[in-house]
């Protein structure tokens, strides 16, 4: 039986064109071109389940040349049929009579085409799996966290509820974290200050977007803490007023 050309089978595989009658009939009959064409369905599949994947980057070169290097090592082994030696329980076959043909057992070779089709598929699910590694490690390991350089419980001031409370940290990549529970609710925004005490010289750090919760605000690199101790939050109005309101909730002195 005269069995499909390989690289037609391909191209039926992709989809590039129909199978005409007399292949699709052969299809139905061939057990061995029908699971070839099934074998190469497969790998296309495989192939367009990637397409969604575009941000991945590409598999680096050593990966490629270390696959080809194998796929030409194998093809370079002797079969098993090659290396097969005669046991005692096997028969000996007659010496061949003189001009007859002799026939020779060899393992079949993949076509170049099949060795391109396999080569890329590895490398496509090699680069996926390298590039989930580099993405995440698989460890449990919590990232480092920044240093503390001072902090600071903070309290109810002047009328505000005593059960409103607070604490802020000064982290060492000039950051401000802030951690605030049960600020009275009001009817403009918080806003989070840093005030030298012995002169009430203030600045505005930045704005709390509700009474309870935590907060990461910036801290300008050039703002010396030694002087600006006290962290201050207070109650204020839309009012285009950029000045402190003087309705202060939570106040507290950073310690380092």
């Amino acid at each position: 039986m005269q069995h499909l050309d390989h690289d037609r089978l391909v191209f039926l595989a992709l989809g590039e064109s129909e199978a005409a009658d007399g292949e699709a009939t052969h299809l139905d009959t061939c057990g061995h071109c029908r699971g070839e064409m099934e074998t190469l369905q497969h790998v296309a599949g495989l192939g367009a389940s990637t397409q969604g994947l575009t941000d991945l980057p590409d598999p680096p070169e050593h990966l490629w040349q270390g696959i080809v290097a194998e796929i030409r090592a194998a093809e370079e082994l002797p079969t098993l049929a090659d290396r097969r030696v005669p046991r005692p329980a096997d028969p000996v076959e007659p010496a061949a009579a003189p001009g007859a043909r002799r026939r020779t057992r060899r393992g079949r070779r993949w076509p170049n085409w099949a060795t391109t089709v396999v080569t890329a598929t590895a490398a496509a699910v090699i680069g996926v799996a390298g590039t989930a590694a580099v993405l995440g490690t698989g460890t449990d390991e919590p990232d480092p966290q920044p240093t503390v350089l001072a902090s600071a419980p903070l309290a109810a001031f002047g009328a505000t509820p005593k059960d409103a409370s607070g604490d802020a940290r000064v982290l060492g990549d000039n950051q401000l974290h802030l951690h605030v529970a049960n600020l009275p609710r009001i009817p403009g925004y918080y806003e989070v200050w840093l005030i030298d005490p012995g002169t009430m010289k203030m600045f505005s750090v930045g704005t709390l977007s509700n009474g309870s919760g935590e907060a990461l605000l910036p801290i300008p690199p050039n703002v010396d803490l030694r002087t600006y101790t006290v962290v201050d939050i207070s109650a204020e109005q839309f009012d285009n007023n950029t000045r402190h309101s003087g309705d202060s909730l939570l106040r507290g002195t950073l310690t380092g």
